[in-house]
């Protein structure tokens, strides 16, 4: 597959909070010539300890042009350090430098630093710029676009947070280069997901190439990348804060969130629990009327090509049902799931408690 010699652009439209995903290999070395940069007199580089050795000081030196001065701070890595006590130290950092309201925030890691670079940029002196350098599949076609930012809370996953843009995305695909096997794999379940919600077509030609994928083909990545992206900024340039359309990119994550809440965060990846939870939101929609058996077994075996799991961990009904009114779609307690209504079309609805005591008993055997 062609390997991509230039840049592209997937622009997600907001008004004038509009601001363009530029994809493309070798881009964190010319981040200061990007024009959407604001101007500031400083700047805080928010990564992780795994990923500060990689790539922190790479963006630094990109950025010494830019800015007068460039702070770094690298939080502990991990969904399990997603909560107060590590947002506080990007507050922290920002006060002990002093950093005014014009500092900006530039978010370099996965998810988790994402969603907490975005969410302290959205309430440190109530608003800073942030920029998004996503460095895992995971975040460069889902949670690096669109805004969301949060933290989660012992009770419930992503319970405190913000809609927040960015001022710009840049997903350099090289640094898909050194990450884990098992972060590859989380990054596809984001990537399947766009599939059977929106564009079946984009569903084939992930089944096709699922291999390229897994062995980090750079046409592939690249391909999957821009079309995952397009496919979010049509969705959230409709519904930027979720009031319907948007709520469809959940697919799976209601399941999912259950998961990673019930094990404890960090035991499974983001991406493997949303893969799970994809199979069980299947089965939901299959006992709903909207997809038939077979598209459930190959949607099914898609993810276990991706290397991730196919059968949920055994939490209990109660468990699960639990875990799952606390999650951020529910309405007056009851739980609201994204079926597909037919393959390439989602809705949200309500279910049967009944229905997913079926479901949970089935995909937890």
């Amino acid at each position: 597959m062609q390997v991509l010699q230039s840049p592209e652009y997937v622009q997600i439209e907001l008004g004038d909070r509009s601001y363009p995903i530029v994809i493309g290999p070798d881009l964190l070395d010319a981040l200061a010539s990007r024009a959407e940069l604001p101007d500031a007199a400083s700047a805080l580089i928010v990564t992780n300890t795994t990923v500060q050795p990689l790539y922190a000081e790479r963006v630094r030196a990109a950025l010494s042009g830019k800015y007068r001065s460039i702070h770094i701070v690298a939080l502990p890595d991990g969904e399990v350090h997603k909560d107060w006590q590590t947002l506080n130290r990007i507050y922290d950092a920002l006060l002990g430098a002093g950093c005014d309201r014009k500092t900006v925030l530039f978010a370099l890691g996965g998810g988790v630093v994402g969603d907490m670079t975005g969410f302290a940029a959205a309430s440190y002196m109530r608003g800073v710029p942030f920029i998004q350098l996503p460095t895992t599949l995971l975040a460069q076609v889902d949670s690096s676009v669109g805004g969301k930012t949060a933290i989660n809370h012992p009770l419930g996953k992503n319970m405190i947070g913000a809609f927040y843009q960015p001022h710009l995305v840049v997903c350099d695909l090289d640094t898909l280069s050194t990450l884990p096997a098992r972060e590859l794999g989380a990054g596809l379940a984001e990537v399947i997901k766009y599939g059977p919600i929106y564009d079946m077509v984009f569903l084939d030609w992930i089944e096709q190439n699922i291999d390229a994928l897994m062995s980090r083909d750079p046409g592939a990545l690249a391909h999957a990348v821009r079309r995952s992206c397009e496919i979010k900024a049509e969705v959230v340039g409709q519904d930027e804060r979720e009031s319907g359309l948007r709520a469809i990119l959940n697919f799976g994550h209601t399941f999912g969130h259950a998961i990673e809440a019930g094990l404890g965060y960090g035991q499974w990846l983001h991406g493997e629990a949303v893969g799970c939870g994809m199979v069980m939101a299947s089965h939901l929609s299959m006992r709903l009327g909207g997809v038939d058996a077979a598209f459930v077994e190959r949607l099914t075996a898609l993810i276990g090509r991706a290397g991730l799991p196919v059968r949920a961990p055994v939490l209990g009904a109660d468990r699960y049902i639990e875990l799952m009114r606390v999650d951020k779609k529910s309405e007056g307690g009851e739980i609201r799931f994204v079926v597909l209504e037919k393959p390439g079309s989602a809705v949200m609805r309500g279910a049967p408690d009944a229905l997913v005591r079926e479901v949970i008993a089935h995909c937890c055997a």
